[in-house]
């Protein structure tokens, strides 16, 4: 199953639906909107970890080959706002996210709510403390073609994304990868480079939203616990797996 079904399977799935509105009662829309953009926030956790190398004069497209081919891990901060199909705007998430190759990461929502996503390079977890509930994804189906490909899928980018050079604008370097498979779950991802660092990401996903997402603190391949990586079922939480 693509990670896109993954997705329609959260929110077409009757127990699941029940789950939620039960334990989001006192919410409203919130899980809905959560189960929606679940993909986004894995694909921009893994993005988001694209630290500066010494590439400013290359375009962004060399850029990004150059991280792929040299960065094993990340860490930093993000900042992330995501408009509907009518453009209003939902309220701004930021937090703190950690990465490494192959197929780790870490991206904790601090604020407006607390929300935990974690890959052990196996399975995608993510953890809703307010709906005490876990759904659990196997990691090659969450991932497949989407934007994750870009740091640790094998072979050329090129099997997989069509990558385009855009036009410079608020004086950044940008590049659009565009999926070749039609069940992606998303439409394109641009990428905006300045000084040979990711300063954004913005990502059209299937449903119409947009989310933007602006990185800070970057910094490449530090030392980060294994236990960043490693997840376990809180007491008391309900596990849904999703594989």
């Amino acid at each position: 199953m693509s990670a896109m079904q993954n997705m329609s399977a959260v929110q077409s799935d009757p127990a699941r639906r029940d789950l939620r509105s039960v334990r989001g009662a006192s919410r409203p829309g919130r899980p809905a909107r959560r189960a929606r953009g679940w993909r986004a926030a894995c694909a921009a956790a893994l993005l988001a970890c694209l630290p500066g190398l010494a590439l400013a004069a290359a375009d962004a497209r060399e850029q990004l080959q150059s991280f792929v081919d040299r960065v094993q891990s990340a860490t930093g901060q993000f900042s992330q706002e995501r408009t509907d199909t009518k453009g209003a705007a939902q309220k701004p998430q930021s937090g703190a996210f950690a990465f490494q190759r192959p197929g780790k990461f870490r991206w904790e929502v601090r604020a407006p709510y607390e929300q935990l996503i974690v890959s052990d390079g196996r399975h995608v977890y993510q953890y809703d403390p307010d709906l005490a509930q876990v759904t659990e994804r196997n990691a090659s189906q969450a991932v497949g073609a989407s934007p994750a490909a870009l740091l640790f899928g094998s072979g050329s980018l090129e099997d997989v994304f069509d990558l385009q050079s855009r036009p410079d604008h608020d004086g950044l370097q940008w590049l659009r990868a565009v999926p070749r498979t039609p069940d992606a779950g998303f439409v394109h991802a641009d990428i905006a480079f300045s000084g040979g660092l990711p300063r954004r990401l913005e990502l059209l996903d299937a449903f119409g939203q947009v989310s933007r997402i602006v990185f800070t603190g970057l910094k490449a391949n530090p030392d980060i616990p294994a236990g960043q990586f490693r997840f376990a079922v809180p007491q008391g939480a309900d596990l849904v797996k999703m594989d």
